[in-house]
């Protein structure tokens, strides 16, 4: 045996030594260890997104994709002369686009909405700072994945305040909640509730 072959041999046995002396040893006995990690995209082909373009306003909605939140271009419609600066309109808009399901290629992608259709949205109430926003819904009683959507969405729209907060309530006399959206909410909205202010009404 040449010195090459008789050096590989006493690697192998100290290897081996090394392992049993670790308490490691080989089985024969197929292990679990659980199912292979999530390889969802959350990305759209260059010809997916394009089949979603259309007449009216680009926007960015959030939707759910592998437990977090990522922005989605769509084109909404906003009526009225001042749709640009119309917060409820917007507000509105964005909404009904959030509770629209997602379209075959978004399904395929990976992307999915807790949003539910129905809601309503109006401005403030008698007394209620200018910029706040009334939902036929509290919001409170959203889920967790609805609210960080709506947030989020509506804090980087025109809806928004200057902040980039939302102030957001249910029907009048209802209490209001400034609203802000964070990376934390982006990347955990089932477990990170976007952080809210309570705020005082101004009558």
């Amino acid at each position: 045996m040449n010195g090459r072959r008789m050096r590989a041999a006493v690697a192998a046995v100290l290897l081996a030594a090394a392992l049993a002396g670790c308490g490691i040893r080989s089985t024969e006995v197929p292990t679990d260890f659980g199912p292979a990690p999530s390889r969802v995209p959350c990305v759209m082909s260059g010809s997916s997104i394009a089949s979603q373009s259309g007449s009216g306003v680009p926007a960015q909605v959030f939707l759910v994709c592998a437990a977090q939140l990522v922005t989605v271009d769509r084109t909404v419609r906003i009526p009225g002369e001042k749709a640009a600066t119309d917060r409820v309109a917007i507000a509105q808009a964005l909404l009904d686009e959030l509770a629209t399901p997602p379209s075959d290629s978004e399904k395929d992608a990976g992307f999915a909405t807790d949003v539910r259709g129905g809601t309503t949205v109006s401005g403030p109430a008698e007394g209620d700072p200018e910029d706040a926003l009334r939902f036929s819904e509290p919001p409170e009683e959203l889920s967790a994945f609805a609210l960080a959507q709506i947030v989020c969405t509506l804090a980087g729209s025109a809806a928004a305040a200057e902040d980039h907060t939302v102030i957001m309530g249910g029907p009048a006399d209802g209490p209001l909640r400034r609203y802000a959206c964070t990376p934390e909410v982006r990347s955990r909205p089932g477990t990170v509730a976007p952080p809210a202010k309570t705020v005082k009404p101004e009558r």
